[in-house]
């Protein structure tokens, strides 16, 4: 009977002897944002094919180092070839024809001549009509007549005229255009030569000999050979969270007793909406061992740090921010200020001390 009253006591008190004791600990603790994604070498691009055809030779292996300029791959040139020689043979026919002596303009000028020697001869033949008809000597009708071969012939010099105006605007275009023509051509059988539009290191060759090659391929990929940087990626609940500026802590699978300082430096704008995630970069404070562009890693973007946080296990936080004390061997229900939050503890800013007696309920 006496052992039940101290069960019912111990109950209405709200407290077991199953119950565990602890004294609040001070520890460096920090509350962190999740992200991950991987290490990119700075300017890293994909380089992509202008040109399409057979690969005739590649210049360099994966790994090596390039200057801007340097030669990736040649590709085969007969088509290129083709149209760069039929680019010029229209160039050279243009030419013969922007000349006063070809034959095209030679022709025009001939039959310009002939219908100005018309004209001429039509206009003297007119004037001799008119006196005719002033003179009574002929009918109104044989002077309509004259005066219309002569209108006739004026018309046709003057269409003559403007069709040779037309084929000198012509000839001197058709030159232009085969000029532009052969620029052309001569740029797209440069675009045979894959080359590397900036300094750095080959992290990946795509394509070898004899293989095909589309226009618009991408077949490497090239960046700074010791300038590295992360893009990582973050739920969306935690936009608000992060800071260009914030410190992180990097994991990489490649080195997994290491951890690696970073600085977050960018924060994109646009959210992810398939995968709810923002996109972030961060440059590495500290160096990686290696060189290699592609490494996946793990972050925890630091929000809030404090070296003496007075924390408590999270089981002993209960809702509306309070725990059990014991004060004088009683439970006591007590009201507290917390900070940080991590997954395993809790810091409390007020209300109980590193020599409160903190008690956590078994379940």
């Amino acid at each position: 009977m006496a052992l039940l009253v101290i069960c019912i006591l111990l109950m209405l008190n709200g407290c077991t002897s199953r119950d565990e004791k602890i004294n609040p600990s001070v520890k460096p603790l920090l509350e962190t944002v999740y992200a991950s994604g991987f290490v990119k070498a700075k300017d890293e691009y994909q380089v992509f094919a202008d040109g399409e055809g057979y690969i005739l030779q590649k210049h360099i292996e994966e790994g090596a180092e390039v200057k801007v300029g340097d030669l990736l791959y040649t590709l085969s040139t007969k088509q290129g070839q083709a149209r760069s020689e039929i680019a010029k043979q229209n160039l050279q026919y243009a030419k013969r024809n922007n000349n006063l002596q070809s034959p095209i303009l030679n022709e025009l000028k001939a039959a310009l001549a002939s219908a100005k020697t018309k004209k001429e001869f039509d206009s003297i033949n007119y004037v001799r009509y008119l006196n005719l008809w002033n003179q009574k000597a002929v009918a109104r009708i044989e002077l309509d007549k004259m005066k219309l071969t002569f209108d006739n012939a004026k018309n046709e010099y003057q269409l003559i005229g403007n069709r040779y105006e037309k084929a000198l605007l012509d000839v001197e275009n058709n030159v232009f255009n085969a000029k532009q023509q052969v620029t052309i051509a001569e740029e797209d059988a440069d675009k045979n030569q894959i080359r590397s539009m900036l300094q750095g290191r080959v992290f990946s060759l795509k394509k070898e000999k004899g293989e095909w090659v589309r226009r618009g391929e991408s077949v490497a990929i090239i960046g700074q050979a010791n300038s590295f940087f992360l893009t990582l990626q973050i739920d969306e609940v935690d936009i608000d969270k992060v800071k260009v500026g914030q410190n992180i802590l990097v994991k990489a699978d490649a080195y997994p007793d290491k951890i690696f300082k970073a600085r977050l430096s960018k924060i994109y704008p646009l959210v992810n909406v398939r995968q709810q995630a923002l996109q972030i970069d961060a440059e590495l404070i500290d160096a990686l061992p290696q060189s290699f562009s592609g490494l996946a890693v793990e972050a925890n973007i630091i929000i809030r740090e404090n070296a003496k946080a007075l924390t408590v296990p999270t089981q002993a936080i209960l809702p509306g921010d309070s725990v059990w004390v014991e004060e004088k061997g009683k439970p006591l229900k007590k009201k507290v200020q917390t900070g940080i939050r991590t997954f395993d503890e809790v810091e409390i800013v007020n209300g109980v001390d590193s020599q409160t007696v903190v008690l956590i309920k078994k379940q």
